[in-house]
């Protein structure tokens, strides 16, 4: 689609293994001490660092929020079933999601327009309307926004939630309606339910190539297949009841206000390339299949980029990039990483 729209592919952007949880070799454009994240690690890098406008990613986890974060780019997963995975390589089935990685707001809606839309080829697919997301951008005001407090500021650090109170005193000094809203108590399983899931999914798909091929798995990735092996029938389906039921949830959540805002990683990127970071904050979007997006929105004491989380309803991408619109403008993030 994007070829067709007159796309010019420069090339592919590096990855973690299987797009899960062994790190990438990429450096952190704003400090090469530090993760870019992962999975989806070259293309954050490489929109962060002006080699390209945009980037291809994937999200089973926190891969593209977590990636934009830390480089301080833009990052869009849009609703499960917005935007075919008809050829990528699946980790989690009920999980994976293409994402977007973009400089501003425009641009990510401009990918987003080529790139949402029913594929029969995708049986995940939605017949859903594609609205015209660029001419929504065109009137964008002040909007009615859910600050999580429960388990998002609870566990960020210090230097993370007093950044994002000060970024939601200041969306309000601009006009933002600003209210404190409580996650749905469904939303206390998804984190072990998610990894069950992510794990069962995970030994599925790739049953026959590990069976050939084992020993050039990393240990990271053998560890998550044989914990999926042992993944019964029983707790897998209780997962599917879980997220069905957590859906349902936050999504008449993100009814009630036009965006719940949160910070998109608990701390800013870690030092040292062993790990991509903790993708916690982006569970919730993830699990439910619901769209989030991470807007850059400062910078730490020690120069890496601060982000906040926007999520919406389902199939509410128009709403969630007019409101990261208005977003972007109030926070006027324009600073870009030394290796720009």
């Amino acid at each position: 689609r994007l070829k067709e729209a007159g796309a010019i592919i420069l090339g592919k952007a590096q990855t973690t293994e299987f797009a899960a949880l062994a790190p990438s070799p990429t450096h952190n454009p704003w400090n090469l001490e530090h993760a870019p994240g992962g999975s989806s690690s070259g293309s954050a890098a490489a929109v962060a660092a002006a080699m390209c406008p945009g980037a291809l990613g994937s999200q089973t986890y926190g891969s593209t929020i977590r990636p934009a974060a830390y480089c301080g780019c833009v990052g869009l997963k849009p609703t499960y079933g917005r935007i075919s995975v008809f050829g990528v390589f699946a980790l989690c089935w009920s999980l994976d999601h293409v994402g977007i990685f973009a400089r501003t707001v425009t641009d990510t809606a401009l990918l987003l327009q080529v790139l949402a839309g029913y594929d029969p080829q995708d049986p995940a697919c939605e017949r859903m309307p594609v609205p015209d997301y660029g001419k929504a951008l065109e009137e964008v005001k002040p909007p009615r926004l859910g600050l999580v407090r429960e388990f998002f500021l609870e566990k960020a650090d210090e230097e993370t939630r007093k950044h994002t109170e000060a970024v939601a005193e200041r969306l309000a000094r601009a006009g933002a309606r600003i209210e404190e809203v409580r996650l749905p108590a469904s939303f206390a399983g998804e984190p072990e339910a998610h990894f069950t899931m992510l794990y069962a999914e995970s030994a599925a798909a790739h049953r026959e190539v590990y069976a050939q091929h084992k020993a050039r798995y990393s240990p990271q990735m053998q560890d998550l297949i044989e914990k999926g092996l042992k993944v019964s029938g029983v707790e897998y389906v209780m997962t599917r009841r879980l997220q069905q039921q957590f859906r349902r949830d936050l999504d008449a959540l993100c009814g009630t206000v036009d965006a719940l805002l949160t910070p998109s990683t608990p701390a800013p990127a870690p030092r040292g390339l062993a790990t991509t970071g903790d993708p916690t904050f982006n569970g919730p979007a993830t699990f439910s299949g619901l769209p989030s997006l991470g807007l850059p929105s400062g910078l730490s004491a020690n120069g890496l980029p601060f982000s906040i989380q926007l999520m919406s309803a389902a199939f509410a991408e128009e709403r969630l990039l007019t409101v990261s619109k208005w977003c972007e403008e109030v926070l006027n993030f324009r600073q870009t990483p030394p290796l720009s």
